[in-house]
């Protein structure tokens, strides 16, 4: 059975622990981006399961048209909107999906937060170019951690802010309100005093039909100057172009993020790059030893269970 696996920018799968998995199997494996649907049909024109890393790899109709040979697509983490699912089913393609962890991703943005606060990198780029404390950060304690979905991601950001006596304060639905509450912090009386009384304010949402764009330039203007957004979840929660409007207008001061719209980015004058306010990563969440081996251990699984024709998840 051929197995192909796309998209390992970091060319670290086979060498995971897990990978032994997929022992006795035809595996291929590709270490560049491609998005070109010729490219795309001529890789997978053989396979029996494909092996996706989270949604870097669209799967739409117009390409499972031409892959006979798909049986089955196994999905590090959970499947989202890059699978066209009803499509799946019509041409009797499996979809075996995974399950995530909260912490990486909660980790990856609280050291955002941290960094982008105390603008260590402006720091260590003076003193790499020979130059001694150039500018100065902000401490959190005392300030008002804004956290916008209160599930596993954001209430582990919720300990870690009250380990740095740090206010919190959640939006969201009516039931993560209610459970922020009952955990013993606060909730917003309205979405308005939510942005504007955040010092800094972090998105944990998943990307719905309801959620996308749902952080609109009205929302970033009541923000306060010197505040922090901070984003990695979703590029696609906040509305095209107005967080770089916000940015210029002042309301918030600064940005962390660590997802894009557009992935890879490979352009080193991307406007978000090439602001001065805005600290980026190249989506670093799950991209951590420990998270990969359970992300892959659960897809390589799946691979072996389904053509041992004992499917799974």
């Amino acid at each position: 059975m051929r197995v192909v696996i796309p998209e390992d920018y970091q060319r670290v799968v086979q060498s995971l622990d897990c990978f032994q998995l997929l022992e006795g199997f035809d595996v291929r494996v590709y270490h560049d981006h491609a998005s070109d649907p010729e490219v795309l049909a001529e890789r997978f024109a053989d396979a029996d399961a494909l092996v996706l890393t989270r949604e870097r790899t669209r799967i739409d109709e117009a390409l499972l048209q031409r892959l006979p040979n798909l049986k089955l697509l196994s999905q590090t983490g959970r499947a989202g909107p890059h699978i066209d699912l009803q499509a799946c089913r019509e041409r009797g393609v499996t979809v075996a999906e995974g399950t995530g962890s909260p912490i990486a991703a909660a980790e990856l943005t609280w050291a955002l937060i941290l960094n982008a606060r105390r603008q260590l990198r402006e720091a260590m780029n003076g003193l790499y170019a020979g130059k001694w404390q150039v500018n100065m950060g902000q401490r959190l304690y005392g300030q008002t951690l804004g956290i916008w979905g209160y599930g596993k991601i954001g209430q582990r950001l919720a300990r870690y802010a009250r380990a740095f006596d740090m206010r919190v304060l959640v939006w969201g639905r009516e039931a993560s309100r209610q459970a922020a509450i009952a955990d013993g912090h606060e909730a917003a009386a309205t979405r308005e005093a939510f942005f504007e009384q955040a010092d800094v304010l972090t998105l944990h949402l998943r990307l719905l039909p309801e959620t996308r764009h749902c952080v609109t330039a009205a929302d970033l203007a009541r923000m306060k100057p010197d505040a922090l957004l901070v984003n990695s979840s979703r590029a696609e929660l906040i509305a095209p172009g107005a967080l770089l409007e916000a940015l210029e207008r002042g309301r918030p001061g600064q940005a962390a993020l660590d997802v894009f719209e557009q992935e890879p980015i490979l352009l080193a004058d991307h406007p978000l790059l090439a602001h001065p306010r805005v600290l980026c990563t190249p989506h670093l969440g799950y991209v951590e030893k420990h998270s990969y081996e359970a992300y892959f251990g659960e897809a390589f699984a799946n691979v072996r269970a389904f053509f041992l024709g004992q499917p799974a998840n």
